[in-house]
């Protein structure tokens, strides 16, 4: 299969193992958007306002995910918090609960309660490793500790792989990649430790992220190398790294209406989540970091789909969808909007070019 010009693929439904679904109007408006993208099985964010710490809420608010998405089967998870007692770890595993979210304290959006002190959790991390539950980390030292000349999230490397040597058999994810660097650091760790790879940060560097509000996101995208490897990574097929979009609304307004520098963090990609790593691969393959051949429906549909689901011990895609890509000339809309106008999200790489999608019998 040459990617460039194949007029037609075939793949499982996509997993997505790091959506922020948000609350209330918000989340009603995007929710519908994850079947839009390819997706059947999602990874929910915890960073509400307030942030989930309590498994009541957790699960109340996965019955509002299921209401207004029918159809996605919504992994959740609880915000890593002092009230994360062991006690708390497991009731959470025998709730269904999937994962707990480690934010390092201010490091992204509604991040102002997560972690300042790491030891601190330590019972809770061994309580997460008796019950098989997943840590998914936001992989970001804080600026404030970071040294000149290197990035937050090469900066925070050290600490997950002292977790990890701590903590041999918990299953660790580094969210959002986006530096060679963190690429290594995973691939050096156990098979207890992955990463999730964001659409964006296949085709977003720090020339953009640092200039277009659409393309300002945390991690912040880095050099076109850090990119290139993000792409080579997928192409190489390594289970440990699988698809995490990341996918982020704000209201069109904070973006556009913001000071240059002061936009919310966030890259909104749900609605055209598989697109988007489709396009990201094809631009890399046209400026020659990937051979074209290098892509094919197998890679795509174990980074999509696969890899991710036997991370988090789940059954195999659904045997009896699929989606169906096909080149019809389908541009990106400028934006998502709810049905009274009241909310609006702008769409990443709006006006570009993307295979059209739909879901079919397999």
């Amino acid at each position: 299969m040459l990617l460039k010009t194949v007029q037609r693929i075939e793949l499982p439904p996509a997993a997505d193992m790091h959506v922020h679904m948000r609350q209330g109007d918000m989340m009603q408006l995007v929710a519908p958007t994850i079947l839009q993208g390819g997706v059947d099985t999602a990874f929910v964010m915890p960073n509400l306002v307030p942030p989930l710490t309590t498994i009541d809420r957790v699960l109340a608010y996965k019955k509002e995910l299921e209401a207004a998405a029918p159809g996605v089967n919504f992994l959740m998870s609880l915000f890593l918090h002092s009230s994360i007692t062991p006690e708390v770890i497991a009731q959470a595993s025998a709730a269904g609960i999937t994962g707990v979210k480690l934010y390092p304290q201010g490091a992204t959006t509604n991040s102002d309660a997560g972690v300042a002190d790491l030891t601190a959790f330590y019972d809770t991390f061994a309580a997460m490793e008796s019950h098989d539950m997943v840590l998914n980390i936001h992989g970001e030292a804080l600026e404030s500790l970071t040294p000149p000349g290197i990035t937050l999230e090469e900066a925070f490397l050290p600490t997950l792989q002292s977790l990890h040597k701590r903590f041999p058999k918990l299953r660790i994810i580094l969210e959002h990649c986006s530096t060679a660097a963190a690429v290594e650091a995973v691939k050096a760790c156990g098979p207890s430790v992955a990463a999730t790879i964001t659409a964006h940060h296949l085709y977003l560097t720090e020339t953009e992220a640092c200039c277009d509000p659409f393309a300002f996101c945390k991690p912040i995208p880095k050099k076109a190398s850090d990119r290139d490897v993000l792409v080579r990574t997928i192409a190489e097929g390594s289970p440990k790294f699988f698809f995490g979009s990341d996918s982020a609304p704000h209201p069109l307004q904070s973006k556009t209406g913001a000071e240059p520098g002061k936009a919310p963090a966030g890259v909104f990609t749900q609605p055209f989540a598989a697109q988007l790593v489709l396009l990201g691969l094809c631009e890399a393959i046209e400026r020659g970091v990937l051979a074209e051949d290098a892509i094919n429906e197998e890679i795509l549909a174990n980074f999509l789909s696969h890899h991710g689901r036997r991370f988090y011990k789940l059954p195999p895609a659904a045997p009896l969808k699929k989606i169906v890509l096909e080149r019809q000339g389908a541009a990106i809309p400028a934006s998502v909007r709810s049905a009274d106008g009241n909310i609006e999200v702008g769409i990443s790489r709006a006006g570009e070019q993307v295979f059209t999608l739909r879901w079919e019998e397999a």
